[in-house]
Parts: structure tokens; C-alpha cells; sequence
């Protein structure tokens, strides 16, 4: 299958099933555990959606994370971010350099050039990820875009794209209902 055949059938399961049908989708692609977008607000990536290979709820510290804590800060200032359990100066003293050994990133930017989030895919262990899928992964950023919010405004599912998880995981336990959501 072509490149620009795989971008169609991108397109087409963003249009019908929104960001998070299209993070699964392109989650199955890869090895990695975790495909992800993330915003920048006030020197936080904030999550937008996220989908996790195992199913499993993700953890609030994946939600929202410091720009100085993150791999995503080396992806808006170098213009991708690629690790498969090599080593790499920048992480030296890094907070996660030896929990997360694989990430690939690609920027996320609106016409007219402003970078706004990440596009990523991450896991504990070292994972490779080919040539051709992070040419694809360029590709994919540059449809995301229209698929998140105006600049200025957050958008997209986060902690919301666990929902359907949530729900699945509570039907398991013979409840019918979520508990209350938790403000913080």
C-alpha cells in the first residue's frame, strides 16, 4: 500500500471517528505502546488524546507535563525527536531518560508555521520504528492540525479519550455506572 493510500484511509478514519479513532489507527502501526498528541500551553504539554496499546488508564503524570520534563521540548526546538534505547546527550539528567527508551515525535504546526503540540508515538522499552513510518508520521502532522482546535484554545479529548476505556473496564466489574468524576 502507498504512502498517499495510507494517508486516504487516515483521512477517512479521522473523518469518521475523530482524533482518537486516528491515534488507534495509526497505534496499530507501530510497536509502541503509546500514540499520543500533545498542546503546548503556558510551558505545558497537555495531553489532547492518547492511546494506549494495552488499554490500561493512563497515568495523570502523561496528561500534563512540564515542557522542561518532556521529550516533546526536543521535537518543537530540533523538529522531530527520535530514541530507540540509544544514548543522547540531551537526555543527560533528563527525568525519564532511562523509564521511556523509545519515543519518535514530529511537530505539530498550523498553516502559516506556528508550532503548537506534538504528534508521538513512546514506550518503556527500546522499540525501532522504520524509515518509511516516520516519513509517514511528517505526513500525518500535517493532517492532524485541522482535526484540534483554533490556536489560543485548547482542544481534543485527553483525559476524556480514556472514557471509553473507563467504561469497558467498569462493565467488566458488573457496575452499570462510573463513579462520579473526581474535580481537581
Amino acid at each position: 500500500m502507498t504512502q498517499s493510500t495510507q494517508l486516504e484511509e487516515l483521512r477517512a478514519v479521522l473523518r469518521n471517528q475523530g482524533l482518537a479513532g486516528g491515534l488507534a489507527y495509526l497505534n496499530k502501526r507501530v510497536l509502541h505502546r503509546f500514540t499520543a498528541v500533545y498542546q503546548l500551553e503556558s510551558g505545558t504539554l497537555r495531553n489532547v488524546a492518547i492511546v494506549d496499546k494495552l488499554g490500561e488508564i493512563v497515568p495523570d503524570n502523561l496528561l500534563a507535563v512540564p515542557i522542561e520534563s518532556s521529550f516533546c521540548q526536543f521535537v518543537l526546538r530540533d523538529g522531530f525527536f527520535k530514541r530507540a534505547g540509544n544514548s543522547d546527550p540531551r537526555l543527560a539528567g533528563h527525568p525519564y531518560e532511562e523509564a521511556v527508551q523509545s519515543y519518535v515525535g514530529v511537530p505539530l504546526s498550523r498553516e502559516g508555521g506556528d508550532l503548537f503540540g506534538t504528534f508521538c508515538h513512546f514506550d518503556f522499552p527500546a522499540l525501532p520504528l522504520s524509515d518509511d513510518e516516520f516519513a509517514f508520521m511528517g505526513q500525518v502532522a500535517k493532517e492532524l492540525p485541522r482535526h484540534l482546535g483554533r490556536p489560543g484554545q485548547r482542544s481534543g479529548e485527553g483525559s476524556a479519550s480514556l472514557i471509553p476505556h473507563l467504561h469497558q473496564q467498569v462493565a467488566a466489574q458488573g457496575h452499570t455506572a462510573l463513579p462520579p468524576k473526581k474535580v481537581h
